[in-house]
């Protein structure tokens, strides 16, 4: 995601912010907790109050967002408005409308920050619970579905590998089709969301299409035919011993120790025999990046490394400043990061309350946007501002960057960037971030005053610098890697593999 302005002096209020934060949640700590103890996720709302919320996040969308039809016309926006405010029943759970009414309302915007989430109070609930669900996990690309995981670990039907070509005479291609329309994304790049199936194909599954006792699964079984099988539903052990309930507080996982949190964040490794570093970097949100890229490329320009893999597979975004440092260590020449950054309104007013930080982002949108002739309000900083390359320790060896579709955002900006650059090869497949653009920079929580769902709001849109045409599309590699049904089986990195002998030819 991109939520950072990259100025000091907004970061001086956004730690204020924290530390207000902070206090708040201090202060309501002892009620809260009796909140979540007494939360009732069976609780039905009348349709009075599921359609105030709803009104409500329309009049937002409509006012504040600013790219609601970028992707999707007016009158078609305005048509998906109606056609759910319609579905709204007589009442409905905090999870019926949420997944029946706001999920594919906001997955027509096609803005992969605009999204919804349960509330704070169900969150808490569901923290650290087995529910019912159905069984499988799947790897899934194009129509295919192929198993990865078992919740009935008894079954011997359903190994690794297994393609499951239909489940309750739905076909593979249609379930991933009818999935999509409940899930979020950039224009028409849907490789993000392949991945969001197939990290937790159960929990979609669960969520959109409901429970069942049984599952009619069609697969195809180890003499490559065609079979059916009836799928039990899985249903975690109910524990009702008292000494078992102890057991289990007693050995909560431990939290992860701070070494643990920043190698997850980024990591270095060297490869001595071909002359190669290789990057993991999961995020530009934390783990002290700034300390990493010196040290980092401080080391491989000491050493003469001529070679870096950089891995931003797993790198869903952060703040657009952690990224353009990096890009500023690899950048052979001087870049722009957008050809536009605006918002459609000066201020939150008259939904401040509704939204998270809403009086900071306020302060914000007067201080950095301007007014232009177009009228909306630009952030002319990342329109006008034109970074250099580094001198020190700046990389000139040859780079590849392994990309798909959790590449989002942030790191869809570095590589836009960096495609095309002499010496620097995009390798993988197509990023889940918008080539063209998205929305983003601030992305604050709306929270409905009666079910407390929230919605993310991006606050400003970003047209790429020397962008492409708005096709929909992620960042296309140059070198296309999709994925191996031969790797899956064999649990091996394909896209590492190609990269590491494209290396070693070259050294030939």
């Amino acid at each position: 995601m991109i939520n950072f302005f990259g100025y000091r002096h907004l970061y001086i209020v956004q730690q204020l912010w924290r530390r207000i934060t902070f206090i708040c949640c201090t202060a309501i700590l002892l009620y809260s907790c009796t909140a979540t103890k007494n939360y009732n996720p069976n609780k039905n709302y009348s349709k009075q109050q599921l359609q105030q919320d709803y009104a409500l996040l329309k009049n937002i969308l409509q006012k504040k967002h600013p790219a609601l039809y970028w992707y999707t016309g007016k009158d078609s926006m305005e048509y998906y408005f109606e056609k759910y405010n319609n579905a709204i029943k007589d009442s409905m759970t905090e999870h019926e409308f949420g997944w029946k009414i706001l999920a594919p309302l906001i997955s027509n915007i096609h803005c992969g920050h605009t999204s919804f989430m349960m509330s704070k109070a169900y969150n808490k609930w569901v923290n650290n619970k087995r529910l019912p669900s159905f069984p499988l996990f799947f790897k899934i690309w194009s129509d295919t579905m192929a198993v990865t995981g078992n919740l009935n670990r008894k079954d011997s039907v359903f190994k690794r590998g297994t393609i499951v070509t239909a489940i309750n005479g739905k076909k593979s291609g249609e379930i991933i089709s009818d999935m999509f329309n409940y899930l979020s994304e950039d224009g028409q790049a849907n490789n993000v969301n392949y991945i969001r199936l197939s990290s937790n194909f159960p929990y979609y599954h669960r969520n959109i299409y409901g429970l069942r006792k049984k599952y009619d699964v069609e697969y195809i079984d180890s003499i490559g035919k065609k079979s059916n099988i009836k799928l039990s539903l899985f249903e975690p052990p109910k524990d009702t011993s008292k000494k078992a309930t102890i057991t289990q507080l007693v050995k909560k996982p431990k939290k992860p120790t701070k070494e643990q949190r920043l190698l997850a964040a980024r990591s270095l490794a060297i490869d001595t025999a071909n002359n190669t570093a290789i990057i993991t970097l999961n995020t530009f949100s934390n783990g002290k990046l700034r300390t990493f890229f010196r040290q980092t490329f401080k080391y491989i320009k000491k050493t003469g490394i001529k070679n870096v893999v950089l891995d931003i597979r797993s790198n869903g975004g952060g703040k657009i400043n952690l990224s353009t440092l990096l890009t500023k260590y690899v950048s052979r020449q001087p870049f722009k990061i957008a050809d536009t950054a605006y918002a459609v309104a000066k201020s939150l007013k008259p939904y401040t309350k509704y939204i998270k930080g809403g009086f900071f982002n306020n302060i914000g949108l007067i201080f950095f946007v301007k007014k232009r002739d177009d009228g909306n309000y630009h952030f002319g900083y990342w329109e006008r501002k034109l970074f250099k390359p580094k001198i020190k320790n700046h990389f000139d060896g040859n780079m590849y960057v392994l990309t798909n579709g959790q590449t989002f955002s942030a790191s869809s900006l570095f590589c836009n960037t960096v495609k095309g650059q002499q010496g620097i090869t995009l390798v993988g497949e197509e990023t889940g971030g918008g080539w063209h653009g998205n929305s983003g920079i601030l992305i604050p929580d709306i929270t409905l005053p009666n079910t407390k769902l929230r919605v993310r709001l991006p606050l400003f849109k970003l047209v790429q610098y020397n962008h492409v045409p708005k096709n929909g599309t992620g960042v296309i590699p140059d070198v296309y890697v999709p994925t191996s049904y031969d790797a899956l089986l064999k649990s091996t990195d394909k896209k590492m593999q190609l990269v590491m002998e494209m290396i070693k030819n070259n050294r030939q």
